[in-house]
């Protein structure tokens, strides 16, 4: 019987690690901008510098 709960007390443990974790990067800033890498890659504000080095 101790077994079942000691599962329960490690599934406890693991839900609320994951939670914190999910508060933590929420408050980090890790899912700010979502969107704005993939539309990023399409502008060539590379190629002005590239211009300036060769001229």
């Amino acid at each position: 019987m101790w077994t079942v709960g000691f599962l329960i007390f490690l599934s406890l443990c693991l839900g609320i690690g994951a939670w914190l974790f999910f508060i933590w990067s929420v408050k980090s800033g890790q899912y700010d901008d979502i969107e704005g890498p993939k539309y990023r890659m399409l502008h060539d504000d590379d190629d002005d510098e590239d211009d300036k080095g060769r001229g």
